[in-house]
């Protein structure tokens, strides 16, 4: 189950975005942006939704908003406990649902250069790089996909 995102939800948000994006921290020498995340305020906005299993229990999390005539897609992340259940792919799916609901032409995201297990998982789900530069003192490796 994907719902959005409510206060109490934060605690389970950051554990999942640590989890996540914590064996980051070596190859980059700093923590990765989402594990320092405004969580509280991007719950709020209403731009984090949760994958929840069927106890209630958060699997992941994905944030996004629309952007001029995108959807931006800030961050997702999946506890490792529960990689390889296609519970990545559902939330990138939901959001883009969400996008061509608002009407959006596409979804752009970006990762870090360092993490390259990304570079091979978005072109997979139809997204084409369109730039790598330093964005807030990151390399980044820009992707976006166009949406019918």
């Amino acid at each position: 189950m994907i719902r959005k995102a409510v206060a109490g939800d934060e605690a389970a948000i950051r554990e999942c975005a640590d989890k996540a994006f914590s064996g980051y921290i070596p190859l980059l020498g700093r923590q990765p942006a989402p594990m320092s995340a405004d969580f509280p305020a991007q719950i709020a906005a209403g731009q984090i939704y949760v994958a929840l299993d069927d106890g209630g229990d958060l699997l992941g999390y994905i944030a996004f908003f629309p952007q001029g005539g995108h959807m931006h897609l800030d961050s997702v992340a999946v506890l490792p406990a529960a990689a390889g259940r296609g519970i990545g792919k559902m939330l990138i799916t939901f959001c883009e649902d969400e996008a061509r609901r608002l009407g959006l032409e596409a979804v752009h995201l970006y990762t870090n250069e360092m993490m390259t297990a990304n570079h091979s998982i978005y072109p997979r789900l139809g997204y084409i790089e369109v730039d790598r530069r330093t964005d807030e003192g990151f390399n980044r490796v820009f992707f976006q996909k166009k949406l019918a």
